[in-house]
Order: structure tokens, then C-alpha cells, then sequence
């Protein structure tokens, strides 16, 4: 390969949340517990990755910065321009202008606006279960309240969305917007278009408008690609309002530099008006020289290399799980560098707790995250975006310590 996905980069002491909280549960209550004496963290909890970004990237942010003047400024040409490459040619974005998008601090922040903007105090919005555990989390700080939507495992595996029982809690609870999570976190589902059709046909019938959150519409593998809700169809186009941001394709997540596309004006307005009314919602000039660094043709290139390693981990892990760990159950992703386990058959055969397998996993480093945060009364989150070595690690302390001590 061009670039380099096999150095383990030592992360300590470069401010980096995914190895320096490790241990400090004061700082948020999820974060892992530290290894005992003789183990080194191998951080897969945060879903931020252990590679190096593509080197345009800095390469843009320092060219930037050899001018000594960071004053105020706006968005460039060159800004907006990388965007609707990127999207038009690796999304299949139709039509797609400049006015359509907008700068957000963070994908939370385009959501809570939007929250705001198109609901009220009390009342209830769909979200999917399993669900990424930051959105219900703004839902329920805004005096909302979130309503699940059961994602089921088909009998292959495959998650799938439940049309007729989201049709019954939109109907049940006078629900009208949905936040809706595309390629999906922590499932690892990459919806087909003919999901996305149903899908929107149901948010249709109810009037329900849509957030969807496309963060990691770059990480999909063989055979599975991402379709932008906002391309689904007419109606989609003028009732989603669509969050996107290199931060996950790129390891970008410190800089914050996510951005919006809506094509409908008046609901683009709403939006846009609540974000910058009610708090600051500026970019940062590097992080803009970020972002075009990372569309670029080297980006695409880059992106494109990154796929094969974690397709490669991702095969290696749940081969591994489906070989040697009896009673657990994990979906190959089609998208994300996620996995979700499924420990309720282990649990009922060794007897053990949840607990007691995440904290045997945490004190021989394996950094892993509690899946019930996420809406898994029994599963266990995984990152595996770290090189493959980190990776067999990872396996080989579970194997020896966790599974089949």
C-alpha cells in the first residue's frame, strides 16, 4: 500500500481521549476502567481511529498556517467547491449548490438545532434501536423524549428496520420528526435504497420530517454503498435535513468542522438561524483547510486504501468471534469501523454478567465499550480502526483472559 495503516502511533501525551481518559470515569461514566500492571490500552471504545491521517490533510493545515495573520474570515470558494466534488462524485449528490450548505459545530449541534427548530418542549421523537447514544442523550437534554424504533436481525444477520412498527409509534405518539442514523452506528448497517424508499414512505404518511445523520457515509465495504437520504426521493429532498463531516473518514474529530446540506429554503433557514442565533457557530480557518485537504483527489485515493484495512479487520474479528467465543453473536459491518456484540446467549451459558466480561476486557487492556449506552440490554461496542496487529492483540488477551480463561 501507498500509505501507511501498520505503525502503532503512540497516542499518549497528544491530548488524545480515546488513551488519556482511560481510567478517569470523572470525566464521563463510560470511559473504561484502566488496565492492571503489565497491560497497555488498546483504545476501542471512542470511535476515533489509530491511523495516521492522509498526509494533504496537515499538509493544507500547515501551508495555512505559514501565514501569520488567523483573523476572521469566511468560508472559501475553495470550501464549498471540495464539498460538492466530494458528494456529487462519491455520493451521487444531484444538484447540489452552495446555499444548500452550511457550517455546523459538530453533527450534536446541527442535531439540536434541528430538534429545536422542529419540535417542541415534551415532544417525542423516533430514533432506531440500537442508537448511537449521543442523540438520545440531545433529545433528552432538550426536554424531549425519545421513542425506539427496534431494529431485527433477519435470519441472516442482517439488521433490518421494522416499517410497520414505525408506522405505529409515529401514529401512537403524534410523533413528526425522526433522527435517523445513515450508514448506521453501532449496527454497521449501510441501508439499501429500497430500505430508504419504505423508510421515507412511512415518515411521509405521518408527516414526520428527518435528521439524518451521515457521518460515516465514506466507510462502506464490498458490495454495500451509501445512498444520501437527501437523493431518495422528491419528498425526502425537501424534509431531511442531512449532517455530514470528515471527521470519521478522516480522524478529524479535534479540529470540529461538520456541515449541513438541506435543499429546502425554508426549513435550511429555520436551521441556520437557530444555530447561529443561540450559540457560535463558526469554523475554525485550519479546520476548513482541513476539510479541503481531505476532498481531494489524494483524500479519495487515501479513503480508498483505509477501506481495504478495515474490511480486513473487520473479517478478521468476526471470523475470530464466530470461531472461538461460543454464545457470542456479532453481524459483519457493512459500514463503519464498528462492531456490536451480542453476549445474552454467553451470559445465560457461563453465567456471568455483562459487567464482569466489559471489566475482565478493561483489565487486560481492551479497551471496549458497555453496549447498553447504546440500547443493547446485552452487547458490547468495539472499535476496530487501530492496525491489524492491535487488533490480533486485542483477540489474543480476550482469547486467554476473557472468553476462554
Amino acid at each position: 500500500m501507498k500509505y501507511d495503516f501498520t505503525s502503532i502511533i503512540d497516542r499518549h501525551g497528544k491530548d488524545a481521549s480515546a488513551v488519556e481518559s482511560i481510567g478517569h470515569k470523572e470525566l464521563w461514566p463510560v470511559i473504561p476502567d484502566a488496565p492492571k500492571e503489565g497491560f497497555d490500552p488498546i483504545p476501542m471504545w471512542v470511535a476515533d481511529m489509530n491511523f495516521a491521517t492522509c498526509p494533504t490533510i496537515p499538509a493544507a493545515m500547515i501551508e495555512r498556517a505559514k501565514h501569520p495573520l488567523y483573523g476572521y474570515f469566511f468560508p472559501s470558494d475553495a470550501y464549498y467547491n471540495a464539498i460538492i466534488g466530494w458528494q456529487t462524485e462519491c455520493h451521487g449528490f444531484r444538484e447540489l449548490k452552495r446555499e444548500y450548505i452550511g457550517y455546523e459545530n459538530g453533527v450534536h449541534g446541527c442535531v439540536t438545532s434541528a430538534v429545536q427548530t422542529l419540535t417542541a418542549p415534551g415532544d417525542k421523537v423516533l430514533l432506531h434501536s440500537p442508537t448511537y447514544v449521543g442523540f438520545a442523550a440531545d433529545v433528552e437534554y432538550l426536554g424531549r423524549t425519545s421513542v425506539y424504533s427496534p431494529l431485527k436481525k433477519d435470519e441472516n444477520g442482517i439488521w433490518r428496520m421494522d416499517y410497520e412498527d414505525m408506522d405505529a409509534k409515529l401514529k401512537a405518539n403524534n410523533i413528526h420528526l425522526a433522527i435517523f442514523c445513515s450508514p448506521h452506528n453501532p449496527a454497521g448497517r449501510v441501508w439499501e435504497r429500497w430500505e430508504l424508499e419504505k423508510a421515507m414512505e412511512v415518515f411521509e404518511a405521518n408527516q414526520c420530517y428527518v435528521i439524518s445523520d451521515e457521518i460515516w457515509a465514506d466507510i462502506t465495504y464490498t458490495g454495500h454503498q451509501h445512498t444520501p437520504t437527501l437523493m431518495v426521493n422528491d419528498w425526502a429532498r425537501e424534509h431531511t435535513v442531512a449532517v455530514y463531516a470528515p471527521s470519521k473518514t478522516f480522524n478529524l474529530a479535534g479540529l470540529i468542522g461538520s456541515y449541513h446540506i438541506i435543499y429546502n429554503k425554508y426549513l435550511r433557514d429555520r436551521v441556520t438561524a437557530h444555530g447561529d442565533n443561540t450559540h457560535y457557530n463558526e469554523m475554525n480557518v485550519l479546520s476548513m483547510h482541513a476539510l479541503i485537504g481531505a476532498y481531494s483527489d489524494e483524500g479519495r485515493e487515501w479513503v480508498s486504501e483505509l477501506l481495504q484495512v478495515l474490511e480486513g479487520n473487520c473479517k478478521y474479528a468476526c471470523d475470530h468471534i464466530r470461531q472461538h467465543y461460543d454464545g457470542v453473536d456479532v453481524s459483519m459491518p457493512q459500514g463503519t469501523y464498528m462492531l456490536f456484540l451480542d453476549l445474552t446467549d454467553y451470559c445465560r451459558r457461563t453465567g456471568k454478567t455483562l459487567d464482569q466480561v466489559i471489566k475482565a476486557g478493561w483489565d487486560v487492556g481492551v479497551a471496549w465499550q458497555d453496549g447498553r449506552a447504546f440500547n443493547g440490554p446485552c452487547h458490547i461496542r468495539m472499535n476496530l480502526a487501530s492496525p491489524l496487529s492491535r487488533i490480533q492483540e486485542a483477540f489474543h488477551r480476550l482469547d486467554k483472559y476473557v472468553f476462554n480463561a
